[in-house]
């Protein structure tokens, strides 16, 4: 694990957050997901761009070890994220 993430009981529940802040890294990606910039969330969290791709890259690494399954669907029209 990164060196800029912790995972800590004592902190927003054991959630993975930035080191030296309560900012969980879900809080940073759903920013950048829902249109924030990097600058917007280094200035709302206090956080560095640093922290930043930390946390990309932890979640990175999560859908890496991930097993994924075909989401169940009709016959004839393929799964929910088929366009």
């Amino acid at each position: 694990m990164n060196e800029r993430i912790v995972i800590d009981q004592e902190i927003q529940h054991g959630k993975p957050v930035i080191r030296g802040t309560r900012v969980p890294i879900t809080r940073i990606v759903g920013g950048l997901a829902g249109n924030m910039t990097k600058e917007e969330i280094m200035k709302e969290y206090e956080v560095t761009e640093e922290d930043i791709w930390a946390a990309l890259n932890y979640a990175a690494e999560l859908i890496e070890t991930e097993e994924f399954h075909p989401l169940p669907g009709l016959p004839g029209e393929g799964n929910a994220l088929s366009g």
